[in-house]
């Protein structure tokens, strides 16, 4: 099963501010759509929050340490590997963490393909996208102006890895 990621980045490298997403980008709720439609996402429980439901044509695994915690909808898990065992286990091809920071943090040594959406401007935010390691190469690269639906210009890029 390939382990991706995606998100969105400013170019200082914030992806979050009080427990949202810090613009509104039309395309890239699109582009998020259309590559995650139809298969598994690994979220965190406060990026579970934000959302406030689970996102429908895929299955959500949410990741906390509450045992208590409940999510209609979704699997609940303890753990990043067992989230990922649960996706391989239901026959999942392709596997999507999408955040928040602390989730990417820790699942970036797995990941091997990269969705990223690079927002070109400088952000104001609490919360910061991860070092991304060693060996990653651009495949691909496609740039977007700002305009009504779109707070920022961006580019959107997909990395991969050996």
């Amino acid at each position: 099963m390939l382990i991706s990621a995606i998100v969105a980045i400013s170019k200082n490298n914030v992806i979050g501010r009080d427990g949202h997403l810090p613009w509104h980008l039309s395309a890239d709720l699109k582009r998020f759509k259309a590559i995650t439609t139809g298969h598994s996402i690994i979220l965190g429980r406060k990026n579970y929050d934000d959302i406030g439901r689970p996102l429908p044509n895929r299955t959500n695994y949410v990741l906390t340490r509450n045992a208590n915690f409940e999510a209609p909808g979704c699997t609940v898990c303890n753990s990043l590997a067992q989230a990922v065992e649960s996706a391989q286990s239901a026959g999942e091809s392709e596997c999507f963490i999408i955040g928040g920071a602390a989730v990417y943090r820790e699942a970036m040594p797995l990941v091997k393909k990269m969705y990223v959406t690079r927002v070109e401007s400088d952000v104001d935010g609490d919360v910061f996208f991860p070092e991304w390691g060693e060996g990653w190469r651009k495949v691909s690269e496609e740039s977007f102006p700002a305009d009504e639906k779109n707070d920022f210009p961006t580019v959107f890029e997909v990395w991969e890895r050996d």
